[in-house]
């Protein structure tokens, strides 16, 4: 009998350190008895990115896949969402390890405005930029909405609940006159609102995306639009209220209807920026800076995106605090 009692002492004391290594570790969960920062188990990590009719849901697709064909013991796996505000939110609860975020929006996290006006978030740490945000605005020719103002009185997507396109259009707007009650804004996600002006139930549409992005062109297949451009005293209005917004010129060429090219696109940019959570390892984030930037090739067979991805932009914009496995390995290349 007591051989039998300590058995099953022993019996329950294993099952209960099995239970307790389980719960441990933090930076993602781990299978096979791994942790973040190795020992031969599989690291799994969860991606947040956007709308799926966005830049950030196929663009991160393809980097996780980078990652995981050259990170050994890791797993990243993606899932869409309300962008910007939503992924930061996410990083900051621990319901996502990695995001992409625009760094204005990231900026107004760390001081608590903005979308987060008195709620501080800072559970996150940045990696580097991505590529370029660039803010894109476009009316149906057919409604009569060529400029920002003619969007008086239409129904306008302004952005999905919870992304940085939501939390800067109304500013957009502001500075050239529109006041809220001046136009019906919804909230549809892009895919949603080129779908609707395909069928004539939405006048103009917004969003932050790379340029050509494959909705706007899936657009133009049936629907003549005009670009919503930002320049001259509106823009100059903008860059006092939001330092970080840069002028961009979307080049000639780049979108075109029944053949014939557009001009020069006058616009505003961002920076989409990769975040993680300030408590992942290490290890793990200087992996994950070093084959975005290594591997961009890779990307760009994915996604056109992907050509954008520069280490020599990689700290351009960004006003939050660093991940230390991005510092060294930005020490290493000399820019830190």
């Amino acid at each position: 009998m007591k051989k039998r009692g300590m058995l099953l002492t022993v019996a329950l004391v294993l099952i209960i350190s099995l239970i307790l290594v389980g719960c441990g570790g933090g930076g993602g969960a781990t299978t096979d008895g791994g942790s973040g920062g190795g020992g031969g188990g599989t690291q799994e990590l969860l991606f947040a990115t956007g709308g799926t009719a966005g830049t950030y849901y196929p663009l991160g697709g393809a980097i996780a896949s980078v990652w995981n064909e050259n990170i050994e013991g890791v797993n990243v796996t993606i899932q869409p969402s309300g962008a910007s505000v939503e992924n930061l939110r996410l990083l900051d609860s621990r319901d996502a390890d990695i995001v992409m975020a625009m760094n204005n929006i990231a900026d107004d996290a760390w001081k608590g405005v903005g979308s987060f006006d008195g709620q501080v978030v800072q559970g996150f740490k940045a990696v580097g930029v991505v590529y370029p945000e660039i803010i894109q605005g476009v009316g149906l020719v057919e409604k009569g909405v060529l400029t920002i103002e003619d969007q008086a009185g239409k129904t306008v997507a302004g952005g999905p609940p919870g992304s940085g396109t939501a939390a800067t259009t109304p500013h957009i707007f502001s500075a050239y006159g529109l006041a809220d009650g001046d136009m019906t804004v919804v909230n549809d996600t892009f895919g949603d609102a080129v779908d609707k002006m395909k069928d004539g139930h939405l006048d103009a549409a917004w969003n932050v995306l790379g340029a050509p992005a494959s909705a706007i062109v899936d657009l133009l297949t049936t629907k003549e639009i005009a670009f919503l451009e930002i320049k001259g005293d509106a823009l100059t209005q903008l860059q006092a209220d939001f330092p970080l917004v840069a002028p961009h010129v979307i080049p000639a060429g780049t979108y075109n209807f029944k053949g014939t090219d557009y001009p020069d696109i006058h616009t505003i940019a961002l920076q989409a920026v990769l975040y993680v959570r300030d408590d992942m390892d290490e290890d793990t984030v200087y992996n994950l800076v070093k084959f975005m930037y290594e591997k961009n090739a890779d990307i760009t067979k994915s996604h056109a995106t992907g050509s954008q991805i520069l280490l020599e932009n990689a700290l351009n914009g960004i006003t939050t605090d660093f991940h230390a496995g991005a510092i060294k390995y930005y020490e290493e290349k000399g820019m830190m």
